[in-house]
């Protein structure tokens, strides 16, 4: 029988992350790090847009807020030295109409709460930085903001670990406890602490060790279009005001780390976790489950699911993608936007009292084993930061 330190189930960027900063603080210790995928990079670490984002989204109170700034910057010095091309493009956030302004002034607010370097800008200067850009009388700039491809980021990440003893088990998945020890694909392992940062299978882990009694993930599958515009076409991302009541920030302009621009992302209710094509990864089961959930906040939902369902699954149409993102940038031609980039599925945690999607990070943990419950978007800025912050709350 297998036995370790500490056992990380899921390589994704958080898994990893959690695993290294472990290490670190415990250098002789034991650390084995589960991926049931032969290969890294197969689900949300490999499938984000890749942007590093700044963190004047979130409230000061958040975990979130504590964490993006600092995460930006880790990151970001992360990238430069390992030589990974990072692209410091900025953002604008454009408004289309006057009820959007008061939003703004919030983001603005809550950007120089936390911290974040966050400009004031009027229309002038927002077509300064992106001259096709459209916005209502002024805009926010981010000048932290930028991008890199997130796949060559968990490479890295991998490649650090192996090089510091950590010894990460491709193609072996997670089946199950017994008798305190993990059942695997490979065989039982004894490990004296558990971390399960499994993303879109972190809720079903954690019931196995009677947590995430009130939780359960909802999949919404994410879907970019990409221009066949020259790089550098489109010079910035370009954002809309976010609705601040809903986790997802609605359809933008996104640069890629080599300059060229996408479109999305959609966030479509998924039918089983990991529904990324077709019926790839058909499972009878997450169906049923799953569909129960949605039907539920159809009716119950703590806030207005139908709409936001109906709303998405126009974004299937591409024409539809398109003209929403022609309302924040001119010159923006349907036969630009021709290529659907490759599926992520965004693990969204849904709190079963209050038929609420969690909005922050969430993660419970005693002293055998902690559980990442709800790392969606920015936990990739975030996963250094939040890796620390969650080993401050093990026995290590």
């Amino acid at each position: 029988m297998n036995t370790c330190d500490v056992l990380v189930i899921g390589g994704g960027v958080i898994g990893i992350s959690i695993a290294r900063e472990i290490r670190r603080r415990r250098g002789a210790a034991r650390v084995v790090v589960l991926e049931k995928e032969t290969a890294l990079a197969q689900h949300a670490s490999g499938r984000n847009s890749g942007v590093l984002h700044a963190g004047f989204y979130y409230s000061a109170d958040s975990l979130k807020a504590k964490m993006t700034r600092a995460g930006n910057q880790a990151l970001t010095a992360y990238c430069e030295e390992k030589r990974i091309p990072l692209n410091r493009c900025g953002k604008l956030v454009v408004a289309q109409d006057e009820s959007e302004l008061a939003t703004l002034d919030e983001l603005l607010r809550r950007g120089r709460v936390n911290g974040v370097p966050l400009e004031a800008i009027g229309e002038e200067d927002a077509r300064r930085i992106e001259p096709r850009v459209r916005t209502l009388g002024r805009a926010l700039f981010s000048p932290s903001t930028s991008a890199v491809d997130p796949a060559r980021v968990l490479a890295a990440l991998a490649d650090d670990a192996r090089a510091e003893g950590i010894e990460l088990r491709l193609g072996t998945a997670y089946l199950g406890r017994r008798d305190g020890d993990v059942q695997t694909t490979a065989g039982r392992l004894s490990a004296g602490y558990v971390v399960n940062a499994a993303g879109l299978q972190a809720d079903r882990i954690a019931r196995d060790f009677g947590f995430a009694q009130h939780h359960r993930i909802l999949p919404f599958k994410g879907l970019y279009l990409y221009s066949d515009e020259p790089p550098g076409a489109v010079r910035t991302n370009i954002y809309p005001v976010p609705n601040l009541r809903n986790p997802f920030l609605g359809v933008h302009f996104t640069v890629t780390a080599d300059g060229h621009a996408k479109i999305g992302p959609t966030a479509i209710p998924a039918f089983w976790r990991e529904q990324y094509t077709g019926w790839e990864n058909f499972r009878l089961d997450e169906l049923g489950e799953i569909l129960l959930r949605q039907a539920g906040l159809l009716f119950f939902s703590g806030f207005d699911f139908p709409a936001l369902a109906l709303e998405e699954l126009h974004k299937y149409s591409r024409r539809y993608l398109v003209s929403l993102a022609a309302r924040m940038m001119t010159g923006v031609a349907l036969h630009d936007y021709r290529r659907w980039g490759r599926p992520g599925i965004r693990a969204q945690l849904l709190d079963l009292r209050t038929r609420k999607l969690e909005m922050d990070f969430h993660f419970e943990h005693d002293a055998r084993s902690l559980h990442v419950l709800n790392a969606v978007s920015p936990g990739f800025t975030c996963a250094m930061p939040f890796a620390s912050h969650l080993c401050d709350r093990m026995p290590l």
